[in-house]
C-alpha cells in the first residue's frame, strides 16, 4: 500500500520492490538497490518531511539489502533505531548500531554493504551548499572534513542524535506543526547547527562575545521578536559564530540566546493578554509572537507569571 505525499510529507508502506525503490530514491537519493534475502519481499515503511535544505525521516526495509549511492549534492546521516547498518568508506568498514550514526559524504561513492532486515534508520539529508553556508555562520569558517561516524561519546553528538531521533519518531503527530513555515525554518536551522557543532568540536579559541555584541542581538530581537529566529540568524547579526554568541550571552546575561528570545516573546504575549478585549484567543496571541507549541508556551508562561495564559486573559 502506498500513501502519496501530502505537501512536504511523504508516507509509504509497501511490499513491492519497484515502489519501495522509487519512493526512497524520490525522498533521498537515486541509488542501486540489491536484495540480500533471496526471494523475500520487502516490508518498506517510510515517513519523511522535507524542510527545504534538510530532509528528515525514518525508514525500514524489512529485509536485508545493500545500497550503492554517490549522494549527489548532499550529506546523509543514517542513525539506526534498531538493527545494524554496515557500510564501506574507502578501505574502511563502518558499522553503526543504536546510539551511533553513519555519515555519508556528498558526491562520494559510499556503499551500504548491509542494511539488516531488523534495522530502522533515522535518515537526515543536508544540502551540501547550505551546510557550507551555515558553517560560516555557526563555526565562523569552513568545516573540517566530516568524520565517518557519530558515536555519541561527546555531549554535543549525543544531544544531537537524541534530538533528531525524537523528531523522526514523532513525524506523524507533528505534520500540522511542521506545515508552518516559521517552524520549518527553525527546525532546519536547529538540525543543521546542532550537526555542525557535533561534528566540529573544539573549533573556536576566540574570547567570548563582548557585551556590545549581545546588545546588538537583543536590540534586533526586541524589534522583531515574532521572526523565526535561529541561533545562526542571531550570530549573523552579531558578526560572530553561534558558539561565541552563546558564550557571550551566558557570560553577560547568564542565559542562552534562545532563552532570551523566549523571555522577550513572553513579555509581548503577557502585555497583549492583559490588554485583550475578549475577541482574541490565547492561541492567536501566542502565535502572533512566534510560539508554535502551545503546551511548552503555557508551561513557560506559568513559570514566569505564576498563572496560566487563560487566567491572564480572563483578568
Amino acid at each position: 500500500m502506498v500513501t502519496l505525499p501530502a505537501g512536504d510529507f511523504r508516507a509509504i508502506d509497501t511490499s513491492d520492490w519497484h515502489e519501495a525503490h522509487h519512493a526512497v530514491a524520490d525522498a533521498y537519493f537515486p541509488h542501486e538497490l540489491t536484495a540480500l534475502s533471496g526471494g523475500r519481499r520487502p516490508d518498506l515503511s517510510m515517513r519523511t518531511v522535507d524542510l527545504g535544505p534538510v530532509t528528515i525521516g525514518r525508514l525500514r526495509w524489512g529485509v536485508d539489502v545493500a545500497i550503492d549511492c554517490d549522494y549527489p549534492g548532499a550529506v546523509e546521516v543514517n542513525m539506526p533505531l534498531s538493527g545494524r547498518l554496515e557500510s564501506r568508506h574507502g578501505r574502511d568498514a563502518v558499522v553503526s548500531v543504536p546510539g551511533a550514526g553513519t555519515i555519508f559524504p556528498a558526491n562520494t561513492a559510499t556503499p551500504i554493504t548491509r542494511w539488516s532486515r531488523d534495522c530502522t534508520v533515522v535518515g537526515v539529508k543536508f544540502d551540501r551548499a547550505r551546510l557550507a553556508r551555515e558553517a560560516e555562520r555557526v563555526l565562523g569558517g569552513s568545516p573540517r572534513a566530516l568524520p565517518p561516524q557519530l558515536d555519541g561519546r561527546s555531549t554535543a553528538a549525543r544531544g544531537w542524535l537524541h534530538f533528531v531521533r525524537g523528531l523522526a519518531c514523532e513525524l506523524d503527530g507533528m505534520r500540522a506543526l511542521m506545515s508552518a513555515e516559521p517552524v520549518r525554518e527553525q527546525l532546519a536551522g536547529a538540525i543543521t547547527a546542532g550537526f555542525l557543532l557535533a561534528t566540529q568540536p573544539g573549533r573556536e579559541s576566540a574570547p567570548p562575545a563582548r557585551p556590545r555584541i549581545v546588545h546588538r542581538v537583543l536590540d534586533r530581537v526586541q524589534a522583531d521578536p515574532a521572526r523565526a529566529w535561529t541561533a545562526a540568524d542571531m550570530a549573523e547579526v552579531a558578526g560572530v559564530s553561534v558558539r561565541r554568541l552563546q558564550e557571550g550571552f551566558q557570560q553577560y546575561l547568564g542565559t542562552s540566546p534562545s532563552a532570551a528570545l523566549r523571555e522577550i516573546r513572553l513579555e509581548r504575549v503577557h502585555a497583549d493578554l492583559v490588554a485583550a478585549d475578549g475577541r482574541r484567543t490565547v492561541t492567536e496571541i501566542a502565535t502572533r509572537w512566534g510560539f508554535a507549541h502551545m503546551g511548552r508556551f503555557a508551561a513557560s508562561y506559568r513559570r514566569r507569571y505564576g498563572l496560566s495564559p487563560a487566567e491572564s486573559l480572563r483578568r
